[in-house]
């Protein structure tokens, strides 16, 4: 692969007109009024929403490590031992998992997905340091940060219809070292391109759930 491609002048980072009105369609609320909405809505909206991150989560996470040069980019590269304190796992028992009440388990998504809007916007800055010639890691950074937004919005829109609790913003980052090493940047990155994909994952199942229990 060609790691500097796109570094000619000229380059439009942003994604091609099609892919942006698809995009924005997906991320924009069915209705104006919270009151109106009924269940089924946002819940298919998101459950739609989170499909089509699911298409992108593994592309995102083998560009990212084409950059980072070795050993991320060996063959078969993969660290689960390495986590991130300020990122919720998304692994859980299945039982336990499976035994979460509507409000439980769209609040675990949306705290989540928070942390991961902001650990991408942070990934975003290290790789225009580490990488400034790679128009299109940042690209899919910026898209995968974008549609983490949307998916906490029609989230939101669907605990609302629920009558449930939408959880209040945190800063899920706390203080980051500045002075990070370019390998300790690259092994965060590393992590959270990950857990976007695991997340990503689960809401997909969650939100398969909720739509079967609430059908339109």
């Amino acid at each position: 692969m060609n790691r500097r491609q796109g570094r000619g002048h000229g380059t439009d980072l942003r994604l091609p007109l099609p892919a942006r009105l698809c995009l924005l369609t997906l991320l924009s609320p069915p209705l104006s009024s919270a009151a109106s909405i009924s269940p089924p809505e946002p819940i298919s909206q998101a459950y739609r929403l989170a499909l089509y991150m699911q298409k992108n989560t593994s592309m995102l996470l083998w560009t990212y490590l084409q950059y980072q040069g070795s050993p991320f980019s060996d063959p078969g590269f993969s660290a689960p031992e390495l986590q991130l304190s300020s990122l919720p796992p998304a692994t859980a028992f299945f039982k336990t998992w499976h035994a979460l009440d509507d409000g439980e388990r769209l609040s675990l998504a949306q705290r989540a997905f928070l942390a991961l809007t902001q650990h991408l916007q942070l990934v975003g800055d290290d790789q225009s340091d580490l990488n400034p010639g790679s128009p299109i890691l940042l690209a899919q950074l910026g898209a995968a940060r974008l549609r983490a937004q949307g998916l906490l919005g029609s989230m939101a829109t669907s605990m609302t219809a629920l009558g449930l609790p939408i959880p209040p913003e945190e800063d899920t980052l706390g203080l980051v070292a500045f002075g990070a090493s370019a390998f300790e940047r690259k092994c965060r990155g590393y992590m959270v391109t990950r857990e976007y994909g695991h997340w990503t994952d689960r809401a997909v199942r969650d939100l398969a759930l909720l739509k079967a229990k609430y059908p339109a």
